[in-house]
């Protein structure tokens, strides 16, 4: 990792992008205590950003917080924070935004990275099970989105929106719920940079394949042994790449892909073959369903 010196402290410093690129620009993260969310907010800290992470739960953001700050270096003024919401709620949205705007005077950047799904095959979801995916993947991002650009990237004329869906785009077994949700948020991604093109603000999407987090954790046994296998490059992406593809998108080159959905999954949209794939059913040829809470 590289570093340059601020007087006695050594200050660390992205390992693709030049120094400074991101310098007086505010970042906002949602599900940005853990996994890609916290990755990207690393990323964007290190290219200069002020950065506020966001999620439900204070312990945990309090922590990546300091996690971040530690991985900086230490005294090397690491401007993160952090602001417990729940994105599912307009209200809580536009929160976030005041908050971001009221501890930092401004907003540049935000990252909708807050989603999730579970496991299961589409004849078992229930509608609470669709209604709960879709209230976060999707009323989540628009309800930070139209928030960021009322109260801040509209009356500033600048601004970065950065949407996080999944690949691959020809069907996801085991998660149609999620599958449609992400669809919807690209197709939205699409609307709002056009709608807000001429306020001087950028949409994109970075649609993410299989990565290396905690996540994984949460999936069948079978799922996790079998995830590389399902991506023609055969191996995991690391968040770090993922981070790095968010910064892109929020750096000033971003501006090219308003409207675009950058996929990056090792060619995961390419795969194709039987269901169910190799690996993913359990000894009796089932697809397993993960235990809910």
């Amino acid at each position: 990792m590289n570093g340059v010196q601020e007087g006695s402290e050594e200050v660390q410093r992205s390992e693709v992008f030049a120094p400074g690129l991101l310098d007086g620009r505010v970042a906002l993260v949602t599900g940005g205590g853990t996994g890609l969310g916290k990755a990207s907010a690393l990323e964007l800290a290190r290219c200069g950003a002020a950065v506020t992470i966001a999620g439900r739960r204070g312990e945990v953001l309090e922590q990546a917080a300091a996690e971040i700050a530690g991985l900086m270096g230490d005294g090397a003024g690491a401007d993160i924070d952090w602001v417990v919401g729940d994105v599912r709620e307009r209200g809580d949205a536009g929160r976030l935004v005041e908050t971001v705007l009221e501890r930092r005077g401004r907003l540049d950047v935000l990252v909708n990275n807050a989603g999730g799904q579970f496991f299961s095959p589409a004849e078992l979801i229930a509608a609470k099970g669709w209604r709960a995916v879709w209230r976060l993947n999707v009323e989540g991002m628009l309800n930070m989105s139209e928030a960021a650009f009322e109260l801040a990237l509209g009356p500033a004329g600048a601004g970065t929106i950065v949407n996080v869906t999944l690949s691959p785009h020809n069907g996801m077994p085991g998660m149609a719920h999620s599958g449609s949700a992400r669809a919807t948020v690209e197709a939205l991604t699409r609307e709002l940079a056009r709608r807000w093109e001429h306020a001087g603000v950028t949409v994109s999407a970075v649609a993410a394949g299989h990565f290396d987090t905690e996540v994984l954790s949460k999936y069948p046994a079978s799922v996790r042994a079998g995830a590389s296998r399902t991506v023609p490059l055969q191996r995991l992406g690391t968040v770090a790449e993922h981070a790095w593809l968010v910064a892109l998108l929020a750096s000033p080159l971003g501006r090219a892909f308003g409207g675009s959905t950058v996929t990056l999954d090792g060619a995961r949209d390419n795969w194709c073959g039987p269901w169910p794939p190799a690996g993913l059913a359990d000894e009796s040829g089932e697809v397993p369903t993960e235990e809910r809470r």
